[in-house]
């Protein structure tokens, strides 16, 4: 069984345990605030309530067999720092730290981060394209060049067969799978059948492919969400994106 720590429970902190929470894993949390450990205590294997930027308190604590851990102490930037840069003095392979800045995200990357994450700019990712097409039901960046998304059958295609309309061939597109739109289930399907109106497409493709089938009003000579919100993204980091 997976181990994981969860050091700092500040908004991504808890959300990242939350979610680990429905897994079978075992799980180790440190924070400082006592009401907080107190809510989840019962329901991990370990919990600790601790001042993490004592180095001997981190190595104590947590064991050096650990698969990941998730580091969020809130705005605490120096303790981000220290708190990773000790995981990975004793051999802790992956970890996972909020930033506050850009400028953060640059020291944690030099003392050992495996991924550094912006909350708040990660999901503004995934809700801008929602926002601006209606045929858009999920969206999830899986690299810099793939996205997975879920796309309603746009109405043009409608009555045609998904050989007829051949996203390989006229977008770069990959349709992985076929659902109703009033159920989560996903069906396999075959070339010969006929699209209609309540289906929803999971697509993986690059992100001007996809844009582009799902109809995304852009302005001209921009091909992508990434393009479109260039930027008020570099805007954002300057003054610091969390």
């Amino acid at each position: 069984m997976k181990q994981f720590a969860v050091i700092g429970l500040d908004n991504f902190g808890r959300r990242v345990l939350d979610e680990l929470l429905e897994a079978e894993c075992e799980l180790l949390i440190i924070d400082k605030d006592e009401e907080v450990i107190n809510l989840y205590k019962d329901r991990v294997m370990n919990a600790y309530i601790a001042d993490v930027l004592n180095e001997e308190t981190i190595r104590k604590v947590v064991p050096k067999t650990l698969d990941a851990a998730v580091v969020d102490l809130g705005d605490n930037i120096e303790a981000s720092i220290l708190v990773t840069n000790y995981l990975k003095k004793m051999g802790i392979q992956i970890v996972i730290v909020k930033a506050e800045s850009r400028q953060h995200a640059e020291i944690l990357e030099l003392v050992g981060a495996s991924r550094v994450v912006f909350p708040n700019k990660e999901a503004a990712k995934r809700i801008t394209p929602l926002l601006l097409s209606s045929l858009i039901f999920s969206y999830l960046p899986i690299s810099e060049d793939f996205i997975i998304a879920e796309i309603k059958v746009p109405a043009k295609y409608l009555g045609k067969t998904l050989l007829e309309i051949n996203l390989r061939k006229m977008f770069g597109l990959n349709v992985i799978a076929l659902r109703k739109e009033d159920t989560p289930s996903y069906t396999l399907f075959s070339p010969d059948h006929i699209l209609k109106s309540d289906e929803i497409f999971l697509i993986g493709g690059r992100e001007e492919d996809i844009i582009s089938f799902a109809e995304v009003p852009l302005p001209e000579g921009k091909k992508g969400i990434k393009g479109f919100f260039k930027r008020f993204f570099s805007r954002s980091n300057k003054n610091g994106d969390k």
